[in-house]
C-alpha cells in the first residue's frame, strides 16, 4: 500500500526501500534527529494526523495529537517512524501507516565514517570534542566492522584557520588534518582532541592486514592493530607456526602493486629463523605463502602407512 504525500515532498524526497520514509536533500537514512529539526508527518487515511509539521524542541521532544510528547532527538527518522506507529497503534489506530519527511536539517550534523561501530550523521547540539563524537558513534569497529587503524582524518570545508599542528597531528591540506589515534586516546593531549564544527567529516582508518597462507597451522588475515608493521617471523607466530610438511626454504611474499600487478618475493624462512637472513617486513595486504614440501608429504604418507600397518598387525596378534 502506498502512503499519501503531497507533490512537493515526493519531488524533494527519496524513498528508502519499503519503509515509506522520505529524506530531503543529501542527508541519508543514518541521520540522527536533533533539536530544531523540522519534521513533516503523514498518517495514511487519517486526515486529523496528516500533513502535521513539528519542530524538535530543545529538550529533544515533539508534541503530537493523542500521544503527547515523544522523544525524537537521538533517533533516526526511521526509528521515530516506528515509534510513532507503535504509540498510535497501542490505543487509537489499527496498523497505522506513518510517513516521515525531514524538511529542515537544523541540528548541525557531524559525519562519522570508517571503522566505527555506528557510522552515520550525529547532531552537534553543543560543544563536542573529537573523542566525544567518536564515542557517540559507538567507539571503534570490531564486531560489525573492520578494526580501527592508526589514524583519524578530519575534513572541514571551512578550513582549520589558525590551528597549530602538534605532535601526533599532520596537516594534509587547508581543509584536512590527520591525527594519530593512539596518541589521541592514550596521551590525553588536549591539543589533539579538537573541538568539532558543524558539517565536519570524521573518518577513522581501517587497520592494515597481512595474510599468511599455505603450510601453517592457522592460515588467515592478521590485523596490525597496535603495531605499525609486521615481519615474516611475527606473521608466522600469529599463524601458530608451520605444519610438519612445510617447505620453509621456498616461502614467498605475494604482493599486489598499486597498478594492480603482482610481485613474488622469495623468502628463506629457515635462514631467517636461524638468524642467517634478515627478518623481512611485510607491507599492507601482503600474503606470506608457505608451500608444502613434496618430499615431506611423501615421507609423511609413508610414515602414516607404516603406523597403520603396524597397528593392524598388533590388533591381529591380539
Amino acid at each position: 500500500m502506498q502512503n499519501s504525500t503531497d507533490d512537493t515532498d515526493t519531488a524533494e524526497g527519496k524513498t528508502q526501500g519499503n519503509s515509506d520514509l522520505y529524506f530531503g536533500g543529501p542527508i541519508g537514512p543514518n541521520y540522527i534527529l536533533g533539536p530544531e529539526d523540522v519534521i513533516k508527518i503523514d498518517v495514511l487515511n487519517v486526515p486529523e494526523l496528516s500533513k502535521t509539521t513539528v519542530r524538535v524542541a530543545n529538550d529533544g521532544t515533539i508534541s503530537l495529537p493523542l500521544i503527547g510528547r515523544v522523544q525524537a532527538a537521538g533517533l533516526t527518522a526511521e526509528q521515530l517512524r516506528k515509534e510513532l506507529a507503535d504509540k498510535w497503534g497501542e490505543n487509537y489506530l489499527q496498523d497505522p501507516q506513518v510517513t516521515i519527511y525531514v524538511s529542515e536539517f537544523k541540528a548541525k550534523p557531524v559525519s562519522v565514517i570508517g571503522a566505527v561501530e555506528k557510522p552515520g550523521l550525529y547532531p552537534l547540539t553543543g560543544r563536542r570534542t573529537l573523542i566525544e563524537m567518536l564515542s557517540m558513534a559507538g567507539g571503534f569497529g570490531k564486531r560489525n566492522t573492520s578494526a580501527a587503524g592508526r589514524t583519524v582524518l578530519v575534513t572541514r570545508k571551512s578550513g582549520f584557520g589558525d590551528l597549530r599542528p602538534v605532535d601526533g597531528m599532520h596537516v594534509r591540506g587547508p581543509d584536512q588534518i590527520e591525527i594519530d589515534l593512539y596518541r589521541l586516546l592514550y596521551t590525553k593531549d588536549e591539543a589533539l582532541n579538537i573541538e568539532m564544527k558543524p558539517l565536519d567529516i570524521i573518518s577513522v582508518s581501517k587497520a592494515d592486514v597481512v595474510y599468511v597462507s599455505g603450510a601453517v597451522k592457522r592460515p588467515g588475515g592478521f590485523v596490525l592493530e597496535d603495531r605499525p608493521t609486521m615481519t615474516v617471523l611475527q606473521a608466522i607466530a600469529m599463524a601458530e607456526g608451520f605444519t610438519p610438511t612445510s617447505a620453509k626454504k621456498s616461502a614467498r611474499i605475494l604482493r599486489t602493486n598499486p597498478d594492480g600487478s603482482r610481485t613474488e618475493i622469495p623468502v628463506n624462512l629457515a635462514k631467517i629463523q636461524k638468524g642467517k637472513a634478515e627478518d623481512t617486513t611485510l607491507a599492507t595486504n601482503d600474503n606470506l605463502f608457505v608451500p608444502d614440501s613434496k618430499g615431506k608429504i611423501v615421507g609423511q604418507r609413508a610414515l602414516d602407512a607404516g603406523v597403520s600397518t603396524f597397528s593392524g598387525w598388533l590388533i591381529w596378534k591380539q
